[in-house]
């Protein structure tokens, strides 16, 4: 494998978003990180900190296309996934395809539509593609979800099922930046009464997308030591034996926690997995794959809490770090 040529593009990537969407290194890194490794991201956070433009700008650094769904109550599943319409000049029907057609699609506020709309996502991002009338149609190569959700707001929302959560191989919070940071967006905007900043006029691509998927048998080489496989099983089972806990981290959880460490390796130009890199993946893998007991949100515990928490007593495996020669 070639891990220089994933860190290369990762820290292109990276620093180009950075230039645009200020104060939000850690969204960044776990958004490229997202879509290096073929997986889809929920973004968590209040109106106003960059989660729409962290897309369309990722969306217009890759050169690809970028398709927008604003998720509201009346939203029907064909509004997503297309339709069928009959022409009546050849007798036959013709199938409409609806946005989820593009490479990369934002979800905005995904939670505002009810669980039927919101289930009509669920092949697209499991099968990458969507299935109609009897026929399955295929998405464009490289199709990643961007869901946005705001923590605060819940009048007028729908919990997103179990199911669905588990589609989304990062919950990636996307806060309020530090005081220096938003200083540095203000005077980004001090020259203009435009909302969107200037850093996102006129973005050169720094990448084709197929230059990104052919990245990933890169990624997909990376060496997992089998005691730092060991490690993920048992920070995977410590989510379900923890009393704080209703629903833990299923195998899926496991295996996509892998994934992101063997990525998160790869953008620091590594062929192997340390144990940082799992405990790296291991927030935005597991946040929104626990469930915790109606006792825990009582005594004021969170999801955060709890992983910290385990983080620190799931022993770490002792000489890993290294590929053996």
């Amino acid at each position: 494998m070639n891990a220089d040529r994933v860190r290369a593009l990762s820290i292109a990537l990276t620093d180009a978003l950075d230039a645009i969407v200020l104060g939000q290194k850690d969204a960044v890194r776990q958004t490229v990180a997202a879509v290096l490794a073929g997986g889809h991201v929920l973004l968590e956070g209040p109106p106003g900190v960059g989660k729409t433009l962290l897309v369309r700008s990722l969306a217009d650094l890759l050169g690809t296309r970028f398709r927008r769904i604003q998720f509201t109550p009346d939203l029907m599943p064909a509004d997503v996934t297309g339709t069928s319409v009959f022409r009546p000049q050849s007798g036959t029907f013709e199938f409409l395809p609806g946005p989820v057609f593009t490479r990369i699609l934002l979800a905005d506020e995904i939670n505002r539509t009810p669980p039927k709309t919101q289930a009509a996502l669920l092949e697209a991002m499991q099968e990458r593609a969507v299935t109609l009338d009897g026929t399955t149609r295929p998405l464009p190569a490289g199709f990643f979800v961007a869901a946005t959700q705001n923590p605060v707001e819940f009048e007028g929302t729908y919990p997103l099922p179990e199911a669905q959560l588990d589609r989304f191989l990062f919950k990636i919070l996307v806060v309020h930046p530090a005081a220096g940071e938003e200083r540095r967006i203000l005077d980004a905007h001090a020259a203009s009464l435009d909302l969107m900043p200037p850093a996102a006029g006129g973005v050169t691509p720094v990448a084709p997308i197929a230059d990104l998927l052919a990245l990933r048998s890169d990624i997909a080489a990376v060496f997992v030591e089998e005691s730092v496989r060991d490690y993920i099983v048992r920070l995977a089972a410590a989510t379900r034996i923890h009393r704080r806990v209703w629903l833990g981290a299923s195998p899926r959880a496991a295996v996509s926690m892998m994934h992101a460490a063997k990525t998160f390796a790869a953008m620091d130009g590594r062929d192997y997995v340390r144990p940082d890199d799992v405990k790296a993946a291991a927030g935005p893998v597991l946040r929104h794959r626990i469930v915790l007991q109606t006792d825990a949100e009582l005594d004021g515990i969170g999801v955060e809490d709890l992983l910290a928490e385990m983080l620190r007593a799931v022993e770490l495996p002792r000489g890993a770090g290294e590929r053996p020669a």
